[in-house]
């Protein structure tokens, strides 16, 4: 009997011809405007078991302003449309998990448990955890800045891919990833109270220890006037005792009362 060869049947022209383009369609197929999808859809899918067939919406959803003003002559859009849809999907859906779970709390504390749960400290953190902001796509200045405002970004990347999932998937697909994420930290939440909003507590801890209120300062403002970042300080009887930093007042006037809470109540 002949022995048989051990040598690979050599690859002709055209069998090579051939994987060469099927290997060129297959890249080409995760391209979207020049961008590959791919690390998008696998996020996608990893997060909610889908992939997008709007390859637009979804890089939309990660594209910062900074981006777009960059890029002026691309045809990109920001993420900041999406962004104040998934606002909006995101109130709803929690407002409808408390209420339905909750239902001997009266209204003014579900109304305190939801607002620490969509504040931008809470989804941001989500955001951070899920990586999104390896995805962001951001201009190269503010990559630079990033740390600055990084958590707002990330809050507002939140959103916006909620937005998304609701427009591409509907509400049921944007209530699971936002159940999944975020509300399962709800009983967290209320154990340790920290759904309490940190001026209150100063608010309290000053009366009682100063029989004094405490004051808010702006100490500093800094950048354009669609990205003013501020910082306040919260004093009692005229001395500092917290500093916070934020994209509005509000937002550095609550880290502010936090950082106060520590050393008061210390």
């Amino acid at each position: 009997m002949p022995r048989q060869s051990l040598k690979p049947k050599p690859i002709s022209s055209s069998d090579s011809a051939d994987q060469i383009l099927a290997d060129e369609q297959k890249d080409l197929s995760n391209l979207f405007q020049g961008v590959d999808m791919q690390v998008y859809q696998d996020f996608s899918f990893q997060i909610v078991g889908k992939k997008f067939t709007n390859l637009g919406l979804l890089l939309n959803a990660f594209t910062h302003r900074s981006y777009v003003n960059e890029h002026k002559k691309s045809k990109f859009k920001n993420n900041e449309r999406l962004e104040y849809l998934g606002d909006a999907v995101l109130e709803l859906a929690v407002t409808e998990y408390l209420y339905r779970t909750f239902q001997d709390q009266p209204e003014g504390v579900l109304t305190a448990w939801r607002s620490a749960l969509v504040r931008t400290e809470s989804i941001g953190a989500v955001a951070d955890s899920l990586k999104m902001d390896s995805m962001l796509r951001l201009s190269k200045g503010e990559k630079l800045n990033l740390e600055r405002s990084r958590l707002q970004i990330l809050a507002n990347t939140f959103e916006a891919f909620t937005g998304a999932l609701y427009l591409e998937f509907g509400f049921e697909t944007a209530r699971d990833f936002i159940s999944k994420n975020l509300l399962t930290k709800t009983e967290t939440m209320i154990q340790t109270e920290s759904w309490r909003d940190p001026k209150s507590i100063l608010q309290e801890l000053a009366q009682a220890k100063f029989s004094v209120p405490p004051v808010y300062r702006v100490l500093e403002e800094s950048g354009p006037d669609h990205d003013k970042v501020f910082t306040l300080g919260a004093y009692v009887r005229n001395k500092l005792y917290g500093k916070g930093t934020g994209h509005s007042k509000q937002t550095a006037q609550q880290k502010a009362a936090e950082e106060a809470i520590e050393k008061i109540g210390n």
